[in-house]
């Protein structure tokens, strides 16, 4: 039996994830990912600060020329030795048995993963490919949702609104204007824009196409398994957005092409009147039926991820149970989860082993994992992950 799968079969269908940590050398780190203040500049200061960690994840981070053959993607971490095995290749290997036979047969591995990002100031406005043109430079669309984790944001940040699209009274003449112009001068693009104040404890879809600049608000956002963007706006809070942002998700023929730019965006979706009656998400709770544990679908009404946010109350003893397979993160108390200690972590060191991140197989999934609270004071709080083949997730708002 080969390595992986005796871990697989230890953990009865439970795979436990080490934390994966990724530098941006935009922005700033927010410093709310409860890593260590010493270790935000752990890739090396020209890499610029962690502001991200990737949950289950077998997807390369796209962060330039000295980006790492591995760098954000999940490992598997062996308890025996110590050691770390690739998730990826986990999922290559266990197949079917992993991640059910439905995702295998339509994409050949696990097709999403979740992030926690952390940025200080807002994010830049900015969209994803949709997927026919994210294949046309050998990569996959990015449609995200996001959920702001009350756990993760004691402090919010710079600038705590999200800028959504743009004002359906905009023409695509002036969005062309700005793009136009971004090497010339500051376009505030955002003035065409609308901003909405973030609620914590909600969250919204984004579709990709759409064009939009996050708050500086720590962010949960399950994504599919992809990380294409282009950046429209050229000047965030003072700090400039060099020309390479724009165009670097464009297939050679085309850099620079206005129009060619311009037609990433979905017009229709990011100047609709009715954005927040659409997208917006509040939490979608399940009906109570074991004793301790509450549900509730905070990522849904989409066709591509779906997430839950699980609370399993101080001294309850329950049985998870979901449809298909997932990533977990467990991200207030402590517990058991299936045959593992879990534990929200306080301060990790960059190379520290957490308690806190799990990928369920879709068996175990089916069968109920047993969570067990073992803390006196607080709730076990957990966010989940999915890909778009869990029938029990809401499809309306």
């Amino acid at each position: 039996m080969s390595r992986i799968r005796e871990i697989f079969r230890k953990g009865e269908g439970v795979l436990h994830l080490t934390p994966t940590w990724v530098p941006r050398s935009f922005n700033e780190p927010g410093r709310r990912l409860r890593l260590h203040p010493d270790d935000y500049f752990s890739f090396g200061m020209d890499r610029g600060g962690i502001c991200e960690r990737w949950l289950g994840s077998v997807t390369v981070a796209l962060n330039g020329p000295k980006t790492g053959p591995t760098e954000g993607m999940s490992f598997v971490y062996d308890a025996e030795t110590g050691g770390k095995l690739l998730f990826a290749d986990a999922v290559d290997e266990l197949g079917a048995d992993l991640i059910g036979t439905e995702l295998q047969e339509a994409y050949g591995t696990w097709p999403t993963f979740a992030k926690l990002y952390d940025y200080d100031k807002p994010l830049f406005h900015h969209l994803h490919l949709k997927e026919e043109m994210a294949n046309r430079i050998g990569r996959h669309g990015k449609p995200e949702a996001y959920y702001f984790p009350i756990q993760y944001n004691a402090y919010l940040g710079r600038f705590p609104l999200t800028y959504f699209g743009f004002d359906p009274s905009v023409t695509k003449e002036q969005v062309k204007e700005c793009i136009r112009n971004y090497s010339k001068f500051d376009t505030r693009i955002t003035e065409l824009s609308r901003a909405y104040r973030i609620q914590l404890g909600t969250g919204w879809y984004t579709p990709a196409g759409v064009i939009h600049a996050p708050a500086s608000v720590v962010t949960y956002e399950p994504q599919w398994n992809s990380d294409v963007n282009t950046i429209m706006e050229n000047v965030t809070m003072g700090e400039v957005n060099g020309e390479n942002l724009l165009t670097d998700c464009q297939p050679p023929e085309e850099k620079g092409d206005v129009d060619a730019l311009f037609a990433q965006i979905d017009w229709e979706e990011s100047t609709r009147s009715d954005y927040k009656q659409k997208y917006f998400r509040l939490p979608k709770p399940l009906p109570e039926t074991q004793k301790g544990l509450t549900e509730k679908w905070v990522a849904y009404a989409n066709e591509w991820i779906a997430a839950k946010e699980v609370t399993v109350a101080p001294g309850a003893d329950v049985v998870l149970t979901d449809q298909a397979c997932y990533c977990a993160l467990v991200v207030q108390g402590h517990g058991r989860f299936g045959v593992y200690e879990c534990e929200a972590p306080g301060v990790l060191r960059f190379n520290d082993i957490s308690g806190d991140e799990y990928f369920v197989a879709e068996s175990a999934a089916k069968k109920g994992i047993r969570i067990v609270n073992t803390g006196s004071y607080e709730p076990l709080v957990i966010l989940q992950n999915f890909a778009n083949n869990n029938p029990a997730v809401p499809d309306t708002v």
